[in-house]
């Protein structure tokens, strides 16, 4: 399975963040391809989905406040039922600073939310790729994740 981490806006700095970021989607690697992707709008975003497409349709998920929240059990139970099910590629992608649009939140599979708080477009990025390594940890019986 493929994981793509998206974000729209500016390209990341080389900084701390972005260290991070790419640490957890290393250490992810193991279980899964993984990647990150920035692009400029909403709409390359989703024409990049929609060109990307293969056999096997990708898993749009796009972070929205107004989407799912979900505990890391939760979180890790949906992302095995899909490696499961066959999915080939994930896309969870963070939006731009004014939200996703209606067109682009009726074409997810899922909106999800990391919280009530609005976060920075590198700190939801940090947040979502900790919690996919924490839900592959989760999956594979692996001790980084101690349940509280």
């Amino acid at each position: 399975m493929q994981i793509t981490l998206a974000h729209i806006g500016a390209r990341p700095a080389k900084d701390n963040f972005d260290a991070l970021i790419q640490t957890y989607l290393k250490r992810c690697s193991a279980l899964a391809r993984c990647q990150a992707e920035c692009f400029r709008s909403e709409e390359a975003v989703l024409d990049w989905i929609e060109r990307q497409q293969g056999r096997v349709p990708i898993v749009p998920v796009l972070l929205d406040g107004r989407g799912r929240p979900m505990s890391s059990e939760v979180f890790a139970e949906w992302l095995g039922a899909r490696r499961d099910g066959g999915a080939q590629h994930i896309v969870f992608a963070i939006g731009p600073a004014s939200g996703w649009s209606g067109a682009a939140r009726s074409r997810a599979q899922l909106l999800l939310s990391l919280g009530p708080f609005t976060l920075a477009h590198s700190l939801a990025r940090l947040v979502m790729a900790e919690q996919l390594y924490r839900a592959y940890t989760i999956l594979t019986g692996h001790p980084y994740h101690t349940g509280h």
